[in-house]
Formats: C-alpha cells, structure tokens, sequence
C-alpha cells in the first residue's frame, strides 16, 4: 500500500491517523509539492490531478484525503469503528466532512495561504471567515463528545487535523469552550496523533515568513553535507539561494575567481548581499540570527548556545573528519579506511548516542542548527551502510529528526550521490 505524501499537509496527516487506528501499515513515499515533484509523469500516471495525499493499494489508486480515509475504514475496518453502517449517522459524518473541506479548512486556506506568496495573512473578512467557521463547528459539538455525535469516526480524525494546523498557526479558538473541549480529548484518543504533531512541526518550520528574493549566492555541491546542511537550515527559513555550484572534484574551488571569494576556497560559501561568509556551521547560525523569524533554531538564552555551539564544533571535529578519514579515503584510493579509522567512527556514535539519552534533540529539548547539521553527516554515515541502529539514541533521533527537517529529501538525494561516486572509485580499483 503506497502512499505519497507530505508530513506537513493536513489532509496526510488525516489518513496517517486513519491508517494507525486500523492497524495498517503505509509505505510512505515523500513527494515534494514545493519542488514540484508531483508532475513527474509516472506520478501523473497514478493521479492526472497530481495532489497529495495519493494512495495506490494493490493497483488501484485514489486521491483526496477524505476519500482515502473513507475507503480504508471500508476495506479494512471492524464492525462500525470510525464509520457507521446506519444512513443517517453516515450522513452526519459525511456532511462533517465536507464541513471540513469545503468551510474550516477553505477558511484557513484564504487566510493563512496568503503568507506563502506576500508575506501577510489574508483580510479581516477572511479572519472573520474562520471565526464563522469555529462558530459551526462549536455547534455541532454541544451537548455531544464528537463532531458527528456519539463515537469517534473519521470525521473527528479529518477535523482533528485541520483544527491542529489552526493550533500550530497560533489562531486563539479557547473561546469556542465546545471546540476546545472536542480537542483536548481528541488529542487523547486518536490513534497517531503524534506522528500528525510531528508533521505539524515541519510544516511550521516551513511556514516562516518569506524572504523576497535577494543577491544571497550560495556556492556549494550537492555532494558535500556540509552545503546540504546549509540548504536545509535555508529551506527551514524560507530562503532562496541563488545555487552556484563550484566543483571540488575537478578543482573549481582553484578558479581565481573563486579565491578572490574566498581565500580558503572552500564550500559552501555564502555571498549575501556583498558580505561573504564560510564555514557551514558559521552560515547556519549566521543565516537564522538575520533572517530567522524567532531564535527557535538558535535560542539567545546564552547556556543553550553554548551546548549548541558545542555540538556543532563536535560535528565539525569528529563527525566530518571521522567520515572522511573512513569512507571518503575511497574517493582518492579507492580503499576504505583502517580498522583504526573504523573504531573512531564507532568512538563518535558512541558519543552522539550519550548526548542524546533522555533528550529528544542533540542540544537538548529543542531542535536547532545542531540537529541539522549533525543530521547532514549522519545521512552520510547511513548511506554508506554504516549500521546506526547499534546506537538506539541515535537511531531514534534520526529516525524522528529525518521526518520534520525541511530540505530532507534533496539532502538525501545528494547523500546518495555521495554513495554512488564512493562505489565508482571502489570498482574502478578492484
């Protein structure tokens, strides 16, 4: 069972809960609709209107989130859980679920969307839009533990997602007392309601306001982590890089040009409206002090930088050079590493893994910069065949910092071309 699918758009998150309530498992594909991912053709082929979320089961394929939540209650649920046999109590959900589509999310859609192409929400009438629409909603729900009376159906899962995402983009509903009631409890019973906060997160850190374009070139290649780094933390702040690529294989790091850039030649270098800087790290944290809407990737509070910036000098220091002493030595020999070299990649993880017991990010309870930067080396580590899983800390950081970091998907995609010129070299040795 295929589904293609976004962590941060609402109607994913919807079938995600749908799927955990029935027990099913979903063999989840990213596509990313930003980058335009959904007009491949042999998407097109699966969905000619090309939106997300798509599920293909066994062949057959079908498009619209309420739909899709629908048909696997149907196929896969037992006895009446989350969908009633009974006409009229089906009707009810029907008619909240098209509630959900066509009034509480349209009306966030017209105010909310608005940010993504100028920068500013909608009207005043658009706000009011919402608040008719949480004035329906508050309706529905008194006298009455759920949207569609008296059991949890895939109408409470559907507008559980939309009301979410109204929570995530700070509109106040604690006056809508029926409303807040419905939610709080929802939260608790809903199968899978972490995985749906957790998407929420990303499309939060993809929500920042937008930067206008600006002369800000980056002179990176896809190849090297430390420019996907940069990339990611970019894509977490709505940034537009004016991408030039400088590559370090065949020497282009030499041209004069270029060290008249950057006297150290290296990459990424960033050049932001005549200032330039490198040194990934120090971009990062650069990039989120100018232009990031809050301090949330780098907090001001001096004792939390101090364990971030501790992080990204670890990264620096035994993560990078650990990898390339190990698995890049392949691309000048040939040859991996020495056992040695190994051991000091196993000495690293073990580090990484004790920072991470009992917290949820590297520098503690929040996700920063260092949780991306170090994210950008582990996926090299993974690709490699490097078995984290050893390392559970790690394993479950990774697994969890991989679905809410922004830019993952071209991070990963250059982590794979990494793979592919080490293995070039290796048979060409052999």
């Amino acid at each position: 069972m295929d589904f293609y699918y976004m962590p941060g758009g609402g109607g994913c998150r919807t079938v995600i809960m749908v799927a955990k309530a029935l027990g099913l498992e979903l063999n989840k594909k990213l596509l990313n609709t930003m980058e335009g991912e959904q007009l491949k053709p042999e998407f097109v082929k699966l969905n000619p209107q090309h939106t997300i979320p798509t599920l293909v089961d066994n062949g057959f394929s079908i498009w619209e989130s309420r739909a899709i939540a629908v048909y696997l209650v149907e196929k896969y649920g037992k006895d009446e859980y989350l969908l009633p046999k009974d006409p009229k109590k089906r009707a009810v959900v029907n008619q909240r679920l098209y509630f959900d589509m066509g009034t509480l999310y349209e009306s966030f859609a017209k105010y909310y969307y608005p940010i993504f192409r100028t920068g500013k929400p909608g009207s005043d009438e658009d706000l009011k839009g919402i608040e008719n629409a949480f004035g329906f909603l508050d309706t529905f729900l008194e006298g009455q533990e759920y949207v569609a009376g008296d059991q949890l159906t895939v109408a409470d899962i559907a507008i559980l997602s939309t009301v979410s995402t109204f929570e995530v983009s700070e509109f106040d509903f604690s006056k809508y007392s029926n409303v807040s009631r419905w939610y709080d409890n929802a939260k608790k019973v809903t199968p899978g309601w972490d995985e749906n906060w957790e998407g929420l997160m990303a499309m939060k850190a993809g929500q920042v306001e937008s930067i206008a374009p600006s002369d800000m070139d980056l002179y990176y290649l896809p190849l090297v982590g430390a420019c996907r780094s940069v990339l990611m933390v970019g894509k977490a702040l709505g940034l537009e890089f004016n991408k030039k690529i400088i590559n370090t294989l065949e020497g282009e790091q030499m041209n004069p040009d270029f060290i008249k850039i950057n006297p150290q030649h290296s990459i990424p270098t960033l050049v932001d409206n005549g200032f330039t800087i490198w040194e990934s790290r120090a971009i990062l944290v650069y990039l989120v002090e100018k232009y990031g809407k809050d301090d949330a990737l780098y907090p001001k509070d001096i004792q939390k930088q101090a364990v971030i910036n501790q992080r990204l000098y670890f990264d620096m220091a035994l993560m990078y050079p650990t990898l390339a002493n190990y698995y890049y030595k392949a691309l000048t020999s040939g040859q991996f590493g020495s056992e040695e070299d190994y051991k000091k990649v196993q000495e690293t993880f073990a580090f990484l893994n004790t920072f991470l017991e009992g917290q949820d990010y590297v520098a503690g309870d929040q996700y920063t910069v260092a949780d991306i930067a170090i994210l950008a080396n582990v996926s090299n580590f993974d690709v490699m065949g490097f078995d984290i899983s050893k390392y559970p800390n790690v394993a479950r950081w990774y697994d969890h910092v991989k679905k809410i970091t922004p830019g993952w998907e071209e991070n990963w995609a250059g982590a794979l071309d990494v793979k592919k010129k080490v293995e070039e070299k290796r048979n060409a040795a052999k």
